[in-house]
């Protein structure tokens, strides 16, 4: 079972961003435990605000396991993860590992006494909100073209957000002001471009995809 997917009481869906800001959370301020944290860079920046409150280093990847493993070899990360809800502990293999995911969830309601509504509210008063959200949208045509397209865009602004910086390591991260971000990357195995974004605006939220729907000339 390698992906660690979490509902709450109320039978709604935790992501998987929220999941993994979780359980960094337990693993520093529940077990205590100290290490370097791995995320690829569709995850979510919970984690640099947690690193920073908790003093560890905070790597950023490409995406896949592929690129985490080693780089939690090489730094005897605590822990590591993906967008896609893989998550993978220190004393345990470098891969991902949903049941021992889910295991760690339910030891944090137990030793917090908290609900995972609770548990989100806890989190935040570190982190403060964060949302996020994903479209995965067929093309056609040469993914060259997509590509050198996006690059043309320069953006100064998305979703009214400044646009601070952009990330090419693996496909195209624009970082925005308020410390959220937005993604385009192009699946390896399909012609799928998706469009990620996270912010601490509830309500830009939609309108950060669309504007990445733009910039990727599918509309």
């Amino acid at each position: 079972m390698p992906i660690g997917w979490v509902s709450d009481e109320k039978g709604n869906f935790v992501n998987q961003l929220q999941v993994y800001a979780l359980l960094a959370l337990y693993m520093l301020e529940v077990r205590g435990e100290r290490g370097a944290i791995v995320r690829t860079l569709s995850t979510t920046g919970m984690l640099d605000k947690l690193g920073k409150i908790y003093n560890v280093p905070v790597y950023e990847t490409g995406v896949g396991f592929k690129y985490v493993a080693p780089k939690m070899i090489e730094t005897n990360a605590l822990l590591g993860g993906e967008e896609s809800g893989g998550f993978a502990f220190r004393g345990n293999v470098p891969e991902r590992d949903g049941i021992l995911a889910g295991l760690y969830i339910l030891d944090m309601m137990v030793k917090l006494g908290k609900k995972p509504t609770e548990l989100i509210e806890f989190l935040y008063t570190k982190t403060g909100p964060h949302y996020y959200d994903r479209i995965d949208s067929a093309f056609s045509g040469d993914r060259q073209s997509r590509e050198q397209t996006v690059l043309n865009a320069k953006p100064a602004e998305i979703a009214g957000l400044k646009v601070t910086s952009l990330n090419t390591t693996d496909g195209f991260k624009f970082n925005l002001e308020d410390g959220g971000w937005m993604l385009i990357r192009f699946s390896g195995t399909e012609p799928i471009i998706r469009v990620y974004c996270e912010t601490t605006h509830e309500d830009k939220v939609a309108a950060i995809l669309q504007d990445g729907l733009k910039i990727a000339g599918l509309k």
